[in-house]
């Protein structure tokens, strides 16, 4: 069989995780814990999820996908017996749905009572709007978070999904579960991780908070240290329409930038100067190509690097030396992160569309009569 239990080489390996398969940021933890080692087994739903992109889909790398349809009694049992196996499951649905399907945490930990269950959702297992439906967006902007991004003072501006789905959500999903298994190798009991995407972008935004606390807080875009209120950390457009991103915070890392820019400016800590500096820093950006640019701050502590696009990016000489994008069955993306020195993470098993390894993924861990659950349909084998 060309799937194996134990294949990983990250400092998970041997953790074995049971993924009921969502959109967004589960996936992406998912996909984190998998290239970390863990041996993750996805179960799709029998046709695949909403945006499925099958086997360009970066984020279901590095574990087999299962197609069971669990509005089958057989299904679900099949689910639990992989839970026995198991030290983790994960979960996105709205709070309650996996109860009615019957693998609620109560269900899972009868049945393995070490187990650490990860909930993933938006708005978190309680509260108000529990039930209710959401994005990215919706969740960044009751936390406070999506106020003040962007430098148009009129309106905000949002990072694509980067911020709540990932940031907030699946970033602290894996921290969540990794301390909580932390525990349980310690304990013997597990426990539910309740990770929303409010509480999670909430707490990425902890900086915010120190700032408000110190007076710098004015809930006006463009006004602050880090959101371009500050000319010497903002963009610049160079002659030929490309962008510099300037971040010289520090006062010796100004003055490497006023040094190869060859400007005099006045002083850069008298507020009253800051249009000045950023008229004088965007007439001189102006001047030259990005390329150009580029060169005249290459590995300086200026603290001044080019805006690439994510087509560019793979191919930036720093990036490419420490390989941080790689390439799989000619998807390029970005390589496991981070780095371990004894224990190196490692691409698994390529993304595959659902279903791809129904028979062998359940016969490997052990699930008996996989040829009758298919032929049952309680799982598809693609």
């Amino acid at each position: 069989m060309s799937y194996e239990l134990g294949r990983g080489t990250g400092p998970l390996r041997g953790v074995k995780v049971v993924e009921i398969a969502g959109i967004g940021p589960g996936p992406h933890a998912c996909m984190i814990l998998a290239d970390l080692g863990a041996d993750v087994i996805r179960i799709d739903r029998p046709g695949g999820q909403p945006f499925d992109s099958g086997t360009h889909d970066v984020l279901t790398r590095g574990r087999p996908s299962v197609a069971m349809d669990l509005k089958q009694p057989a299904a679900v049992a099949a689910v639990l017996d992989l839970v026995g196996r198991a030290d983790v499951l994960i979960e996105g649905m709205r709070p309650g749905a996996a109860e009615r399907l019957g693998l609620g945490p109560a269900e899972c930990h009868d049945r393995n009572a070490g187990l650490v269950y990860g909930r993933m959702t938006g708005w978190g297992q309680d509260g108000p709007w529990s039930q209710a439906a959401g994005h990215d967006m919706n969740y960044i902007a009751i936390t406070g978070a999506l106020h003040g991004l962007g430098q148009d003072p009129a309106r905000p501006h949002f990072p694509g999904n980067l911020l709540g789905d990932f940031g907030g959500g699946s970033t602290y999903l894996v921290i969540g579960v990794l301390a909580a298994l932390l525990e349980a190798r310690l304990s013997g009991q597990g426990q539910v991780v309740d990770a929303a995407i409010v509480d999670g972008t909430a707490h990425l935004n902890a900086i915010s908070s120190t700032f408000a606390a110190l007076g710098l807080a004015s809930d006006r875009r463009a006004a602050g240290l880090l959101d371009g209120g500050a000319p010497f950390y903002a963009l610049y457009e160079t002659a030929d329409g490309g962008h510099m991103s300037v971040a010289a915070l520090e006062p010796q890392f100004y003055a490497e930038l006023v040094r190869r820019l060859g400007l005099d400016l006045p002083d850069r800590d008298d507020p009253a100067s800051f249009p000045a500096i950023r008229a004088a820093l965007s007439a001189r950006f102006k001047e030259k190509t990005q390329a150009e640019w580029s060169a005249v701050f290459d590995g300086t502590d200026a603290c001044v690097t080019a805006v690439v696009s994510l087509t560019q990016a793979p191919t930036h000489p720093h990036l490419a030396a420490r390989g941080t994008f790689v390439e799989q069955e000619g998807i390029v993306q970005p390589a496991p992160a981070p780095r371990f020195s004894r224990t190196p993470s490692t691409l698994g098993v390529a993304p595959g569309g659902p279903g791809a390894q129904t028979r062998e993924a359940l016969t490997v861990w052990g699930i008996d009569d996989v040829d009758a659950l298919i032929d049952s349909g309680a799982a598809v084998q693609a």
